[in-house]
């Protein structure tokens, strides 16, 4: 009996559980998509969660990344610091976050920078928030819950993921 071959070193995903890889790893599996950076309002009556086209205050929305991240809870103290325990307890990530695809044992999209190559191919597949959404403080609170909107990628809830959406 011999024994299979190692998957390639730059395909850990495939082969790594979350709760296994290293910081870089884990830090490489964000594609800058900027969507859990959204302000999400969550309806009292039902408990769903509805995700807005309003930004964290921190996120560049030119290149949908932290402005401060080493930082980010001093800013912003309720800032999330996502953990392979929360990728499953965080029913609000988005549904094309490699995060929650690896929990799920799902493979990434084509667009993701790891498997193109291209760290702007998730902004050029439409699957970003990119110049698409607006500053926390350009919108007043009371104005959120008509910013609530449908993320490319992410559809309504109950829908299946496909590489179309």
């Amino acid at each position: 009996m011999t024994d299979s071959p190692a998957p390639p070193p730059d395909r850990y995903w495939e082969y790594l559980g979350l709760d296994e890889m290293d910081e870089a790893q884990w830090e490489a599996l964000c594609d800058g998509c900027g969507k859990c950076c959204l302000i999400r309002l969550e309806d009292e009556d039902t408990g769903e969660i509805h995700t807005t086209d309003v930004a964290c205050k921190l996120l560049d929305i030119g290149s949908c990344r932290c402005s401060d991240y080493p930082g980010r809870k001093k800013h912003v103290p309720d800032c999330i610091k996502l953990t392979p325990a929360g990728v499953r307890r965080y029913g609000w990530l988005p549904r094309t976050c490699a995060y929650r695809l690896i929990d799920e044992g799902r493979p990434l999209f084509d667009w993701h920078p790891l498997i193109s190559g291209d760290p702007d191919s998730v902004h050029r597949a439409g699957m970003s928030v990119q110049d698409k959404a607006l500053p926390e403080g350009a919108v007043k609170p009371r104005f959120l819950p008509g910013r609530i909107r449908v993320w490319p990628g992410e559809g309504p809830a109950g829908t299946p993921l496909s590489e179309d959406d």
